[in-house]
């Protein structure tokens, strides 16, 4: 949620900056006619409160009488239109309130402009991980060939989009999650956290999954429950309505969670294999930071993701998002992409992003120097990497002519020192 203070402030400024990720300028107008109108309503309503308890000392020190009456009659009138501007108050403060939420994020300085995701920008990509002497296979046809996914029976279980891993196809994933919790917790100093798959509304809120994306998230049918679309909400929301000790920043965790979204946005793209699902497993980096620090700290966040394809021997890339791609709730975001041969196309692992206080201020989670005043953290978040894409990577990168897939070095340890997965 952005500062009611910059809005009120520097108008001009945020409409001009919330125009290049979509949102037009009358919303923000919106949102601060809508402040305005509350202010008045505050003032207004404490005037008459004031106003009344000066009424109701002076009626004390009455003696009975027409006076005393006339007063108590006006001092209840005085109530009545304090009750109804208290009335209209509430209404015009939770719509004030629920426009705050549907602003997005102000994008960083440097953030590249563009309308959308063609002006995305790619700042590196690396060498090809291996030459082919022969046409690759796509990972549904290698899958099914080896026997270790079955589209069939998953669609035949839970309908579209739901895959079932079988033998080594579920063993790999659970390797990849093992070796990916491994590397962050015990090399890059993240702290592992096993979260909830399920969170009340208010983690959602507090991420900016909710109120705008409501329609992509799965829900109880009788409780305030929420299946998580990602560990970052539970992570985050680890800290909400705390203080933070300064000199404990920055926090780093990584938690692997199923993750559950709806994908209404992609329908009918992406059918064949694994690559969208409406459940799929996610290893997550969230880092809570001192505002100084956030921007430094999302390129050593980047660099722990992107270390994690390179250990994996899988060609990566790594691209900046314009205005017109951002998400939400991210400033700034890097995405890192693998290469799918087989699929032929890149593939994004995960989306590394700065929310600076936007996340923190709609959580209430902040951080103080010894008795200073608490100030707002800033937050951070990617994946480390997403499955099933880094599983597509890994399958259509290690097929070998035969039809089968050679085990990267890095997760043998994990699959029995094993280095092929072969057909029988």
């Amino acid at each position: 949620m952005l500062d009611i203070r910059l809005l009120r402030e520097q108008p001009g400024f945020v409409k001009e900056k919330l125009a290049l990720v979509g949102c037009p300028a009358a919303e923000v107008q919106a949102v601060i006619d809508a402040d305005a109108r509350r202010r008045e309503l505050i003032a207004a309503v404490e005037s008459m409160r004031a106003e009344r308890k000066r009424s109701s000392k002076s009626i004390g020190a009455m003696k009975p009488g027409e006076e005393m009456e006339v007063a108590k009659a006006a001092v209840r009138a005085l109530g009545e239109r304090m009750a109804s501007a208290e009335k209209e108050l509430a209404t015009v403060e939770a719509e004030f309130q629920a426009m705050m939420l549907e602003l997005p994020n102000i994008p960083h300085d440097d953030v590249p402009p563009g309308p959308d995701d063609s002006a995305n920008v790619v700042l590196r990509s690396g060498e090809p991980s291996r030459e082919f002497d022969f046409d690759p296979k796509p990972h549904w046809e290698l899958g099914e060939e080896l026997g270790i996914i079955d589209f069939a029976r998953g669609v035949k279980i839970s309908g579209t989009r739901f895959y079932v891993l079988k033998g080594d196809g579920a063993r790999l994933q659970r390797a990849l999650i093992t070796f990916m919790l491994e590397v962050h917790s015990s090399e890059h100093g993240y702290t592992e956290i096993y979260p909830p798959a399920m969170v009340r509304a208010e983690c959602l809120v507090g991420t900016g999954n909710l109120p705008k994306f409501g329609d992509m998230l799965y829900r109880d049918a009788e409780e305030d429950y929420y299946f998580v679309p990602t560990a970052e909400v539970p992570v985050t929301n680890l800290y909400r309505d705390e203080i933070l000790d300064a000199a404990t920043l920055p926090v780093k965790h990584v938690a692997y969670t199923p993750c559950f979204r709806r994908e209404k946005m992609s329908a009918g793209r992406d059918v064949r294999g694994i690559k969208r699902g409406h459940q799929f497993d996610k290893v997550e980096l969230v880092k809570f930071t001192k505002p100084e620090e956030s921007d430094a700290e999302l390129l050593k966040l980047l660099a722990d993701a992107e270390d994690i394809a390179a250990r994996l021997g899988l060609q990566s890339r790594i691209v900046q998002m314009c205005t017109g791609d951002l998400s939400f709730t991210a400033a700034i975001k890097y995405d890192i992409e693998l290469w799918a041969p087989g699929c032929r196309e890149w593939l994004e692992v995960s989306s590394c992003s700065n929310f600076r206080d936007f996340q923190a201020r709609r959580a209430n989670i902040r951080f103080r120097h010894g008795k200073d005043r608490p100030q707002l953290c800033h937050t951070l978040n990617g994946s480390g990497l997403a499955l099933p894409r880094v599983m597509i990577a890994v399958l259509e990168t290690y097929q070998c002519a035969d039809g089968s897939i050679e085990i990267p070095e890095a997760l043998r340890p994990y699959m029995g020192g094993r280095e092929r997965i072969a057909k029988g």
